[in-house]
């Protein structure tokens, strides 16, 4: 009887896990949703978005719908994103992320935020693999030109390792993000695929795409596409 009880509680936990997960993973849809529409409307405005010579040469692109901000304090800001890199056959599958810290509040005024931060090199890469890092302080990051044609200067060539900008009441700008953490969100991403997986795995290439995931992978190939395509 005791046996009996103990699997009828089992299959009850197992019962009432699976709505809260389907729930989650509801919500991560939405945010690749979320990710690909804030894409297609920066990009709809060529000369007020990110610059060709920043889409060519992209390595990693991390998108964080509405990034929340409390009353000008300092770690009060928080938000939660998407991010993909470049691999030798196109577009990675997406990992979720977080981006916490920072005290720019002013930047960007009272209301949540967009932003999209652009990993431009090799060091940008290697960071996204580790489980978090401190822009402008482990990552080296400048505010990103904006502009189709726009003609950035050479600091951010020889220094950035990520561009950042923010979209807010329909200004996308460049932004400092210096102090921001970004940290791998290893709870939603295994919600997602349903396993452990790790980053590297999934950012290098090793992890198919799941088609839900496809609309928001095939927006970023559209728009960051390599000129050595």
């Amino acid at each position: 009887m005791n046996r009996i009880k103990a699997a009828l509680c089992a299959l009850t936990l197992v019962a009432t896990a699976l709505p809260a997960m389907a729930a989650d993973k509801a919500k991560l849809d939405e945010r690749l949703t979320d990710s690909q529409n804030i894409l297609h409307e920066i990009m709809a405005t060529p000369d007020k978005s990110i610059p060709s010579q920043i889409l060519s040469g992209a390595n990693c692109v991390v998108v964080i719908p509405a990034f929340k901000k409390g009353a000008f304090v300092v770690g009060a800001q928080y938000g939660q994103g998407v991010a993909t890199c470049r691999t030798g056959h196109g577009w990675s599958a997406p990992v979720f992320v977080q981006l916490a810290g920072g005290s720019f509040g002013f930047q960007i005024g009272g209301q949540s935020t967009d932003l999209v931060l652009v990993a431009m090199n090799q060091n940008g890469l290697q960071h996204m693999l580790t489980n978090k890092f401190k822009i402008g302080g482990d990552a080296a990051a400048s505010a990103g030109p904006v502009g189709r044609n726009a003609q950035a200067g050479t600091d951010w060539k020889l220094n950035a390792e990520f561009l950042t900008y923010s979209r807010s009441k329909g200004l996308f700008a460049g932004i400092d993000l210096d102090g921001t953490v970004l940290s791998q969100n290893e709870d939603d991403t295994r919600t997602f695929y349903g396993a452990n997986i790790p980053f590297k795995t999934v950012l290098g290439g090793g992890q198919r795409t799941p088609d839900d995931a496809k609309p928001f992978v095939g927006t970023v190939a559209k728009y960051f596409v390599s000129s050595r395509q």
